[in-house]
């Protein structure tokens, strides 16, 4: 909350997006709990979207009153917000603005252009293994390792019973399914989504042919496309492209795809054995690894480039970090007694490349 905090009153206004149910509204309110003069609006109520669609500023500016701080939760129910809100900003500068959202696709667009120059973002996801360390010790988070890898990090699901886990990660998946990309994309046929992300999550740590997707779901490679970057923009799934420096064995154009929270992933599978009793555990862990470096980077304002690295002789690397000209290489290893080098064409192409792996033992010092 400090990161956003700090940016109160400097000239911006402050946009906070990211899924359904990570806790944007929680924070809001906690943000307006400190401050001395402050108004909640909640835009799925209809005399809020009524009041803001009027796009009468006086009139706004009165329901507001005196407060020096205004929120509008779930922005993106408001047709062209972000005109709305740069009307409120010229007219009324002095007051501080927060607005967030549940799909990025919907806010971020609809933000861009009219404010340009005049917002600042942040990105909410899912509990972070750092935020999950405040409420709980070492050992009780490697007890709860096994769970995470399971049912995620939904603030509402982490601590919970199993069966109640499977039954809110079922309705949340269908809150992220059909209430965000099928209503954005009015689709017709929600069940080639839903085969889409089940196809893909068979193949998380594999590369992804857009291709065979196609083929195999009966649909155009142009529906694909758009389907998974609907899915990236609302914090389903977000991908690694393949490292290459135009080595003539490096693969160049590969894609991997991996979810934001593994809870929704296995629902989708409608799969939750445990990890002694699964053929994807390896999966689940590489995928767990780097949704937590993604949340630990944001974290520390560490802006970096992810990409996997793969040869076609079969040689690869998980992740692959570029940051301020260095790079590091990152293999992940559910099993602490296996060991990993480097491959050879990799030391020779990149001698000066850290190589690290993290495994269930080690995994603190990387996220």
């Amino acid at each position: 909350m400090e990161k956003i905090t700090s940016w109160l009153y400097q000239g911006k206004i402050i946009i906070l997006y990211g899924p359904r149910q990570v806790g944007k509204t929680t924070l809001v309110k906690d943000i307006i709990r400190n401050q001395s003069n402050a108004v909640y609006l909640n835009c799925e109520r209809q005399p809020v979207w009524e009041l803001l669609t009027s796009r009468n500023v006086e009139r706004i500016r009165n329901y507001i009153g005196e407060a020096s701080l205004a929120v509008f939760d779930e922005a993106q129910k408001i047709p062209d917000i972000g005109d709305i809100l740069k009307l409120l900003v010229d007219t009324y500068p002095e007051i501080q603005y927060i607005a967030t959202g549940s799909s990025s696709f919907d806010l971020t667009n609809i933000l861009s252009e009219p404010l340009t120059g005049r917002n600042v973002k942040f990105i909410m996801y899912p509990l972070s293994l750092k935020e999950l360390s405040k409420q709980f010790d070492k050992p009780r988070q490697d007890e709860m390792l096994h769970d995470l890898l399971l049912y995620g990090s939904y603030p509402d699901i982490v601590d919970r019973p199993q069966a109640q886990k499977e039954k809110l990660l079922e309705e949340l998946a269908s809150d992220y399914l059909f209430k965000d990309v099928l209503r954005f994309e009015n689709m017709r046929r929600p069940d080639i989504l839903v085969s889409l992300l089940k196809a893909i999550a068979l193949q998380v740590g594999h590369e992804v042919s857009l291709r065979e997707l196609s083929n195999l779901l009966k649909v155009s490679l142009e529906t694909i496309s758009r389907y998974i970057t609907l899915l990236e923009k609302s914090f389903v799934l977000f991908s690694l492209s393949s490292y290459c420096r135009n080595l003539r064995n490096e693969i160049s154009k590969g894609k991997k795809y991996f979810f934001y929270d593994l809870g929704i992933r296995n629902s989708l599978l409608q799969n939750f054995t445990p990890l002694a009793g699964r053929n994807d555990t390896v999966q689940l862990w590489e995928n767990f690894c780097l949704v937590e470096r993604i949340k630990l980077n944001q974290a520390i304002d560490r802006r970096v480039n992810m990409y996997f690295w793969r040869t076609y002789q079969q040689q690869e690397i998980d992740l692959i970090e570029e940051h301020s000209g260095q790079l590091k290489a990152f293999e992940f290893k559910w099993n602490p007694r296996q060991i990993k080098k480097p491959p050879s064409a990799f030391k020779k192409a990149y001698p000066d490349c850290e190589f690290h792996v993290i495994n269930r033992e080690n995994y603190r010092q990387f996220i």
